[in-house]
């Protein structure tokens, strides 16, 4: 994972739990110096003494002890380093700020589940409205006008929402696309339909990355990969409802005098204008800001239950304090993050990492009804695969958190598509038994999104609000932009085996392997050389480059990169 070292040596996660331990006081810290995680845990630290539990869920029940102490060393255990990570006084989480505080693991176990119940399983539902209205139109022109729109949208979207802060920004995008999806129910054209394609492009550009960073305010680094993999199951749910509600309302063709494609319209739209006038009531802006007229009085936390939440949050990962959360980006930090050359690795992996498998998803419908399925058992048919890539990406990026290991977890998944693509390649689809090349489809497009994984990844390496509220929209840029480029890969003139089309795929996936090598090996040479720089300085020297250093986010010479 993402590191701030000899004051943050590991930043460990929920995943290493401890003993109790007979005091509550500060670590040793003569000399100025604060040490690393195992020079500080000591049994009279009053934190939770760091084991190694990276395991499988089955086994951290062994040892467990939920009254032990949970609270993991940082920063600010150390009064000369902390000052330099202290957060800034208008930081809306401020009150609830105390390095002082301890608790143990089943405190914090419990408030994560209430964070989970509260907080998440909404963000899920929210996704699921997204998907909803963007899942109902597959390939054609629309679609091309749709993602364009989206992609252009991604980065200002972002921008207004944490200018005006995203619990405000969300519920808005949500009322105003609801609308325009419903508005489709009276499509009269050609224009009409682009225009109507063009306009939920714009409202919805944003939604991804600004729930990101929403829900990065509520959860540690490792917890958010986790959630991420199951936020985006969401969306797979979501494509399977799609299915049924398709299958289902196809048939009320005639209805009213209307086809079914148009009550397909109407009723999804609805759907997702309930869920946007909810989201003005359930979303809080912050830990601390849950009160209001809905959520109680008091809000959804005690006091206890915040002061937790705000320190665990702040002692693994001290820039989220950097900004409050309705701080705009100014145009010379966005400027500063586009700069951000560390990141544009995983930028490069945003653009080329889907597309082998986007192409030929953007054809399966046709392709399915090319091998003789009609139009309703086209949309069943589609389930199987969305159920696997829920069960594939879900293992994927929970070995991803075991192993610490996200550039492997996504080469892994590219070689999961390399047999199903050259079979495409050198077995013509159309002759086969039909069976036989639905299976070869479903195999193919269940692989192992890495998609969650490089979300937390990027985030995590952006190690500051400012990098991280820019970092997410380009990176899902780049993903709206590889599925434009995967639209044009099958052409007219390479039908029906797009022989030329099947090896653009597959060398683009073998392109990919490389890419993600390459991403490993620019992070762990960037390591070396900062630890170079850093060992070789005292602990005067480092505490004089704390107090000093003008360099912010990943260009600190005490972080280190995820690999």
């Amino acid at each position: 994972m993402a590191t701030v070292i000899h004051h943050r040596r590991t930043g460990i996660s929920e995943e290493e739990s401890g003993s109790s331990s007979s005091s509550l006081s500060p670590p040793d810290t003569k000399g100025g110096k604060i040490p690393s995680v195992v020079e500080t845990i000591s049994v009279d630290s009053g934190l939770g003494v760091a084991k190694d539990e990276r395991k499988f869920w089955f086994q951290r029940a062994r040892g467990y002890d939920r009254n032990a102490i949970a609270t993991q060393p940082s920063v600010f255990d150390d009064p000369d380093t902390a000052k330099h990570y202290a957060p800034r006084s208008d930081w809306e989480n401020l009150h609830r700020f105390d390095p002082s505080t301890r608790w143990t693991w089943g405190e914090e176990n419990k408030l994560i589940r209430k964070i989970d119940f509260k907080i998440f399983i909404f963000a899920c539902l929210m996704f699921m409205s997204l998907e909803l209205d963007r899942a109902n139109l597959n390939y054609n022109l629309g679609n091309t006008v749709f993602r364009l729109s989206f992609l252009c949208a991604e980065l200002p979207s972002q921008l207004v929402s944490k200018w005006i802060g995203p619990d405000r920004w969300i519920p808005g995008q949500m009322i105003l696309w609801s609308i325009v999806a419903t508005a489709q129910f009276w499509l009269s054209g050609r224009s009409s339909f682009l225009a109507c394609r063009a306009l939920l492009g714009i409202l919805q550009g944003g939604f991804i990355p600004d729930m990101v960073l929403y829900l990065s305010y509520f959860y540690k680094h490792s917890e958010l990969t986790l959630r991420l993999g199951f936020w985006w199951t969401a969306m797979n749910f979501a494509d399977i409802l799609a299915s049924f509600l398709a299958y289902g309302l196809l048939h009320l063709g005639g209805s009213g005098g209307h086809a079914g494609w148009r009550w397909l319209f109407l009723i999804e739209g609805l759907l997702t204008l309930v869920m946007g006038i909810l989201a003005v009531a359930l979303m809080p802006p912050s830990p601390t800001q849950t009160a209001n007229w809905i959520r109680g009085k008091k809000g959804w936390f005690t006091s206890r239950e915040e002061t937790i939440m705000v320190n665990r949050i702040i002692r693994e990962d001290p820039s989220k304090s950097s900004m409050h959360n309705r701080q705009p980006i100014t145009p010379k930090l966005l400027w500063q993050s586009l700069q951000d050359y560390d990141l544009w690795p995983l930028y490069i992996i945003g653009l080329t990492f889907q597309t082998p498998t986007t192409t030929p998803y953007q054809y399966l419908p046709l392709s399915l009804r090319g091998l003789g399925f009609n139009t309703f058992q086209t949309n069943l048919l589609t389930i199987p695969y969305k159920v696997l890539s829920i069960i594939t990406m879900l293992l994927l990026t929970y070995i991803s958190e075991l192993t610490s290991q996200p550039s492997l977890m996504g080469f892994l998944a590219q070689v999961w598509t390399l047999p199903f693509l050259i079979y495409l390649y050198i077995v013509d689809i159309n002759s086969v038994n039909k069976w036989v090349a639905w299976t070869v489809m479903t195999l193919l497009l269940g692989f192992p999104s890495a998609h969650a994984i490089q979300v937390g990844w990027n985030s995590r390496n952006s190690n500051s609000v400012r990098s991280r509220t820019v970092s997410a929209a380009i990176y899902n840029m780049c993903v709206q932009a590889s599925s434009i480029i995967a639209s044009n890969i099958y052409r007219s003139d390479d039908a029906p085996l797009y022989h030329r089309g099947n090896r653009v795929l597959l060398a683009l996936a073998i392109t990919n392997l490389a890419i993600y090598a390459l991403t490993k090996l620019y992070y762990i040479l960037r390591n070396r050389s900062r630890d170079r720089v850093w060992d070789a300085m005292t602990p005067d020297e480092k505490e004089t480059y704390l107090a000093t250093t003008v360099r912010k986010g990943n260009k600190r010479l005490d972080f280190r990169f995820a690999a």
